[in-house]
This record gives structure tokens, sequence and C-alpha cells, in this order.
């Protein structure tokens, strides 16, 4: 891991535009932490998807190091903001299923795969704003997921391009790769069908962002606005995807700064209501061993 450069937010502001515009109403040490986890696991997203090889020993390598090593810059990081090591074992994990598994099979594995890959980064960033009640641990998870799912939803066409389908196959019967990544063309009754599972996969985020925003209330008051308006943000994707109708889209959706703007403010409008809206957490989805560490 001598190529990994821990930095506060050149790869936010590169990468993560959505969190990069939500950083701004964190205070300053949360804002410089939040850069360095999302740095830490652009890292590691990056070894995963290098060259479409199969990285499962140098991931694996990774994990050892980060458990063993305590001069491992990772392993200082997570220690200095009071994350067990277990959690960020999950997320590479999560990697390392991605380099053979290239599809998913069910609404079970699609949840189970999300929390790898994000719940857990739902999660670590919970510490590092300061949460300290083990209540809110299940609800950082779910908006992890929520998040992406949204990732999922607007990704489709540009996954299958790199050979992997994170629709669950039994919402998409008799599509293949191929047809998902334009090898074929696609037939209208094709179409509606992707188009179908996409949105259900954004009403599904929907479920997740509620338990989500059930947490709010463990989030310290000072960071607890920036969350809001970056889980607001990318909820937008979601919404601006369901806005294009019964077509499947082969480019990814972005929000304009003028949307952005606007989900801001009435982001910040909803957040001086909070205290009137009653969000209530359900029971989505299995426990998991790792989520009260």
């Amino acid at each position: 891991m001598k190529d990994l450069i821990l930095n506060k937010n050149k790869d936010l502001k590169n990468e993560g535009k959505s969190f990069y515009w939500a950083s701004f109403f964190l205070p300053k040490r949360s804002r410089d932490n939040a850069g360095i986890l999302y740095s830490i696991c652009r890292h590691f997203d990056n070894i995963a998807d290098d060259d479409n090889e199969d990285r499962s020993e140098i991931l694996k390598e990774s994990i050892e190091a980060i458990m063993q090593d305590k001069t491992n810059s990772v392993n200082i990081f997570l220690k200095d903001n009071n994350i067990n090591n277990l959690i960020f074992s999950d997320l590479i994990e999560g990697l390392i299923a991605d380099q053979s598994k290239t599809i998913i099979r069910d609404r079970s594995e699609l949840i189970k795969y999300s929390y790898h890959v994000a719940g857990t980064v739902g999660l670590m960033m919970s510490k590092i704003i300061g949460v300290k009640n083990k209540k809110a641990a299940p609800c950082a998870i779910d908006l992890g997921i929520a998040m992406q799912l949204t990732n999922i939803a607007r990704d489709v066409y540009e996954d299958a391009q790199m050979q992997r389908i994170y629709l669950p196959i039994d919402w998409i019967p008799n599509i293949d790769l191929s047809i998902l990544n334009g090898e074929k063309i696609i037939k209208s009754d094709q179409e509606i069908i992707i188009s179908k599972a996409i949105h259900k996969l954004i009403e599904l985020s929907e479920s997740f962002y509620i338990n989500g925003f059930s947490g709010l209330k463990f989030i310290p008051l000072r960071t607890r606005l920036s969350i809001f308006i970056a889980a607001n943000i990318y909820r937008g994707i979601g919404t601006k995807i369901k806005n294009f109708g019964k077509k499947y889209l082969k480019k990814r959706v972005y929000l304009n700064p003028f949307e952005k703007i606007l989900i801001t403010i009435k982001a910040i409008l909803i957040f001086i209501l909070l205290p009137l809206i009653n969000y209530k957490y359900l029971k989505l989805r299995d426990d998991l061993p790792n989520e009260n560490l």
C-alpha cells in the first residue's frame, strides 16, 4: 500500500462531488476526516476495478496489513477515529466478492452486497462525525445502503460494460449481459423490464433513506445538516432517473449545480422542521455481525 496517499479533499473534490458539496456544512475536523475516509475507500475501490483483472490477493494482503501492522496509515486512521478494523474488513470483503461474482440473484444478496461496499462506509462515517449512541448504527448502515442502491440504479449500463450486473436477476427475467451492455439491440419490452427494475431499485432505496433519516437525532447537531444534505442530493439522482420514464439510460445521470442548489435549499427547509417529522426505522434487512462494534 505504498501508493496510498491520504488526502483531505482531492479525491472527494474530483470524484465524490455530491459529498464534496455537502462537506462544506461540516466542521473542519469532520470534513478533513471524511475526505481522508473517502480517499482510502477510493484507493481500494480503484484496486478492485483495475484492468478487469482479479485483484483478490492484493486486497486480502491489504486486509492483513491493516489488521496486523500498527504503523499502517489506514490502521492509524481507523484507530484515531474509533473505527473497529472488522468494519473496514467487511468493506474489503465486498470488493473481493466483486472480483469473482458478477451477478446478484435476489433482494437479499443485493442488500448484503450493498452493506459490504457502502453500509460499512456509513457506519465508519458515523464514527468520524462523532456519533456515540449505538442505536444509530443500523440507521448509518441503511443510509449507506440507500446511497449504494442509488449508485446501482445510476450505473447499470456502466457496470454491464465491466461485466457486472447488480440488478437482481429475478427482477430482470430473460435479460442478459449482452442486452444490458449494448452488444445486442434492446427490444421495447426488454427496455420496459430493465426500466421497471431500476425504478424498483429506487423505490427500495427510498425505504432505506427513511431508515437513515430516522437516525439523524443521534448525530451531533453541528454535523447533522451536512449528512442530511448529502443524502438528499444522492436521493435526487434517483428521482431524476425516474423522471426519464421507461427509458434505459446508457449514460450516468448527474445533478447540475442548479439542481443541487434547489435540493440543498429544500433540505435546509425540511431540516428546520425535522423536530416535527417522525421518521420511523423499519426492519428491512437481517442483523449484521459487526454493526454494533
